[in-house]
């Protein structure tokens, strides 16, 4: 018989959360939860090898870097995707088993109504710099008028799109 004396500590069969803040990104390895919120023009783009169980979410803010050298790759469309690629082969995923999810390029605040904003222009961004890169896109949730807060289940791959009024998506 087991007795639970105060010096032991419960496991949690719950994963992992990891929130990622706007232009920033982080990567996964043991099936933790990445999240993040305030997804209007923003683009949230989750990867996932499942193959070596690594993922990783990036929340870009602007479609294309102007800068040279330094600043913030997360904070770019061109630059975020290729940085949390290159983080995902760096803890062992294999670019040609990564597929990609992403959500988020609302034009919530654009009165144009052209086509041209920068929702509309993140995406277009993500989508080519994916698919320079090889990687498939195989869920999505893109523009509107609404924002999204999304979670990527390491575990599973699987991406959450909850926006306001409106059910869960499971991508």
């Amino acid at each position: 018989m087991k007795v639970y004396d105060g010096s032991q500590t419960e496991q949690s069969s719950t994963p992992e959360r990891i929130k990622v803040g706007i232009a920033e990104y982080d990567v996964s390895t043991n099936g933790a939860t990445l999240s993040t919120s305030g997804l209007g023009s923003c683009i949230g783009v989750g990867l996932h090898d499942e193959e070596s169980s690594v993922s990783g979410l990036v929340h870009v803010m602007l479609p294309v870097s102007e800068e040279v050298n330094g600043g913030n790759p997360a904070k770019f469309a061109d630059t975020g995707v290729k940085t949390l690629v290159r983080e995902l082969e760096d803890h062992g995923a294999d670019r040609s088993n990564i597929v990609a999810k992403i959500a988020g390029g609302s034009d919530m605040l654009d009165f144009s109504k052209n086509g041209s904003g920068i929702g509309v222009r993140n995406a277009n961004v993500v989508e080519e710099t994916l698919s320079a890169l090889d990687i498939p896109i195989v869920g999505e949730d893109i523009g509107g008028d609404h924002g999204r807060s999304i979670r990527l289940e390491g575990d599973t791959g699987d991406l959450i799109v909850k926006s306001a009024n409106r059910d869960s998506k499971r991508l």
